[in-house]
């Protein structure tokens, strides 16, 4: 029997809901159920082919527990590893290195001193800070927000710079991001589901959180959305969640002047309450995970390559040939080796012809070099 576990904590209409729902499929071999742990040896074997996390950036136990399952070879949606070392402000760089719209973004120093540290750890920081390069960047107008946060915990909206100070002075050891407001006409929320199953809800930031989800009483009352608009949105949600690895997430977009901004996509445990995303939603991501989840329980056990950059989603680096040294072996092939680099340069015109920005690296390079980077500095913790 392939078991599909839930861990979860304060919600209750989701897991629930996802559990029948693949148990009502009757599916040969397979099981949904909520997860039950405790003390986990070293050499314990995957109770589940795969669990779906909903709760274990707020319990370190189940983050370890979860690390030790994949090793093993449980599918974790999403990825244990990749959730831990993550953050908004690589977020936002990687997304703009990839060519999706975000807004200017600054990362600042601890107003307070992390714990456990004194001022003479802070002794490569330039002081004074330059205030008035942050504000020519970004502006004064714009959020300031935790670089790891979620759920608006600790975001401020100002609009001078002394509100700026202000919530800057109150926001302790939290290590802060200040970004530019974008001026919306529209909001839209994306769930995406197997990094390729885009759903857009129109969303309302500025509303308490149980009405910020837009609902029509039927499909015939949905505003008629300008569709490059929403095609945009969605190859760029794709991109994101393929880019950061995640198979469950939801990406946050502001549009102003025709531009979708990325403004939040680190949600690798997605709001998916019945009461405020709405039956439609609850129903279409309900749906969309017990299928992501069934495919990979079908494919089950996984056997992970046991190094740091796999868990994490990167590509291997694999470094270039070394040039052959001249010798008589190399002269006597000349004219073979002359015909190659005649081939090699008539398929690179090709190529630049079909690709203007064939300097640029692609998509999946900038993936792999930043993935990679991050895999080769947590492993040298």
């Amino acid at each position: 029997m392939k078991r599909i576990g839930l861990l979860f904590g304060m919600e209750n209409s989701f897991p629930g809901a996802l559990v029948e729902h693949i148990n009502a499929r009757n599916l040969d071999g397979i099981q949904a159920e909520f997860v039950q742990v405790g003390a986990t040896h070293l050499d314990q074997g995957p109770r589940y082919a795969v669990i779906v996390d909903r709760i274990s950036h707020d319990v370190p136990f189940y983050r370890a527990y979860l690390k030790q399952a994949a090793i093993q070879g449980t599918a974790v949606i999403n990825n244990p590893f990749w959730w831990s070392a993550d953050d908004k402000f690589f977020n936002y760089a990687l997304a703009a290195r990839l060519g999706v719209a975000v807004p200017p973004t600054v990362i600042l120093p601890h107003k307070n001193l992390p714990v456990g540290t004194t001022d003479r750890f802070m002794r490569n920081l330039e002081y004074p800070l330059d205030w008035e390069g942050v504000f020519a960047y970004v502006g004064e107008h714009g959020f300031l927000k935790p670089v790891d946060g979620g759920g608006w915990k600790d975001v401020c909206h100002v609009h001078t710079r002394d509100e700026f100070f202000s919530a800057y002075d109150q926001s302790r050891d939290l290590c802060m991001m200040y970004q530019k407001a974008i001026d919306y006409t529209q909001y839209f929320r994306c769930y995406v589901v197997g990094q390729k199953k885009v759903h857009i809800m129109p969303y309302d930031p500025s509303k308490p959180h149980h009405e910020r989800y837009v609902h029509q009483a039927s499909p015939e009352d949905a505003p008629a959305y300008d569709k490059k608009l929403l095609k945009r949105m969605e190859q760029d949600a794709v991109k994101l969640c393929r880019a950061l690895g995640y198979d469950l997430n939801t990406v946050e977009f502001a549009v102003e002047k025709g531009i979708p901004y990325a403004i939040d996509f680190m949600n690798p445990a997605p709001d998916a309450d019945l009461h405020s995303v709405g039956q439609a939603n609850f129903d279409w991501i309900v749906k969309e995970v017990a299928d992501l989840a069934i495919s990979k329980a079908k494919s089950a056990p996984h056997a992970p390559e046991l190094r740091w950059s796999v868990f994490l989603g990167a590509a291997p680096v694999i470094a270039r040939q070394a040039r052959p040294s001249k010798n008589k072996s190399a002269k006597g092939n000349k004219k073979a080796d002359k015909k190659k680099k005649a081939g090699a340069a008539e398929l690179k015109v090709d190529k630049s012809l079909a690709r203007r920005k064939a300097a640029e690296p692609s998509d999946e390079e900038i993936v792999a070099q930043s993935k990679a980077s991050v895999a080769s500095v947590t492993a040298s913790k």
